[in-house]
């Protein structure tokens, strides 16, 4: 049984060889992690390179041209991980915002369920303290009113990009319908896995503002992603089961 865990990479330097050490510190049998990196000027594909050396076999990187967005990262190692005969995709952050130490209790949940997501608007799911009221007002409103309202999900963290996938509802989205690119990629994705009628398991989390680094969550961005969710309801309007 087959486990890979996608990773897409932008300056993620610093936090790569940890995070990479935690996941197989968690001694899971036929796991496997691939990054995408986006030509990260920081060195990060070398350092990954160097690490798919290490590792044959196990760890895996495919690399981009350039900076491409989140949501084609993601399509791409998806592909990858379906076409290399993976039975479960996780898809996480590099920076430590995702902790490593969820993944066995989200393979446990994906046994009965089709998705699992590390949710921060669960009972039980928490943000980092660090956050200021008015950020996580911001986020929780985001996700747990504006899109959940306008879209009818019933998931309360619609943006959450900690995920554990079952192979066959990967298989059953037609990734070209999937057009978002930003963090709003996470919304589509979720419409979309609704909306085929598979069913998805909120794990509560504690999301850890990233160690070392900066957030690529920018003002453009969270303008960008407010808008598109009517983009999304209107071009998945008619899909069914």
């Amino acid at each position: 049984m087959k486990i890979m865990v996608v990773i897409p990479t932008y300056n993620e330097a610093n936090n790569l060889p940890s995070i990479v050490g935690e996941l197989w510190s968690l001694g899971i049998d036929h796991l496997e992690v691939l990054i995408i990196d986006d030509n990260s000027p920081d060195g990060t594909g070398q350092i990954a390179d160097e690490m798919a050396e290490q590792y044959k076999g196990r760890f895996h990187v495919i690399h981009r041209e350039g900076k491409l967005g989140l949501g084609t990262a993601y399509l791409t190692g998806f592909r990858y991980a379906l076409e290399h005969g993976a039975e479960y995709i996780i898809q996480m952050d590099a920076d430590f915002s995702h902790s490593p130490s969820y993944i066995p209790a989200m393979l446990e949940k994906c046994q009965s369920y089709d998705v699992v997501i590390g949710s921060r608007y669960v009972s039980g799911g928490q943000l980092d303290e660090k956050w200021s009221f008015w950020r996580y007002f911001l986020s929780w409103w985001a996700n747990s009113i504006y899109a959940r309202l306008i879209l009818n999900l019933k998931v309360h963290d619609a943006t959450a990009g900690f995920k554990c996938w079952r192979r066959e509802v990967l298989g059953a989205i037609d990734f070209n319908q999937i057009t978002s690119n930003g963090y709003v990629f996470q919304v589509e994705m979720a419409v979309v896995t609704e909306k085929l009628g598979f069913r998805a398991y909120e794990l509560p989390i504690y999301f850890e503002d990233r160690r070392i680094g900066r957030s690529k969550m920018t003002v453009p961005v969270k303008f960008e992603a407010a808008w598109r969710v009517w983009e999304i309801r209107w071009r998945h309007r008619n899909l069914k089961p």
